[in-house]
């Protein structure tokens, strides 16, 4: 009996803190964007640099709700400008699915074996969730 109810528990918990551990964390996100910096920056409209980094990928000010491959001057992979045209809009757990792997996600996603991405850095920790709810956390949703 105390087994069936000590499971119960544990199961109800799990189903509350689920949802929080699925949507990332900001806070965590920041940090782990360290690695992030080699190649990209972020810098908001009014030209205010949130984070320095390189020049090697696009801006990620306002990544998700904005379509794939859709910074102007950036010159993004076929692929990825394919799949904004298509209608891809990033949303946090598209991005974090596509941090885990970017060139498999582009693959899967335009059903095309040939796919190529720019991007090679996979996030491989289980960050991806929380560099998500991170940059979602820079801009307000469009």
């Amino acid at each position: 009996m105390k087994t069936a109810f000590l499971t119960a528990a544990v199961l109800a918990a799990a189903a509350i803190v689920s949802p929080a551990l699925a949507a990332g964390y900001a806070a965590q996100g920041k940090d782990d964007f360290k690695r992030c910096r080699a190649c990209h920056a972020i810098v908001a409209p009014d030209g205010a640099t949130l984070e320095k980094g390189g020049k090697v990928g696009p801006n990620l000010y306002g990544i998700i709700g904005r379509a794939a491959g859709s910074v102007e001057g950036f010159a993004y992979s076929d692929s990825l400008k394919t799949l904004g045209a298509n209608g891809l809009v990033w949303s946090e757990a598209d991005l974090a699915t596509y941090l885990t792997d970017p060139l498999a996600f582009a693959r899967d996603r335009l059903d095309d074996p040939k796919a190529k991405t720019k991007m090679t850095f996979k996030v491989t920790d289980g960050s991806e969730a929380d560099l998500a709810a991170y940059l979602a956390s820079l801009a307000p949703a469009p």
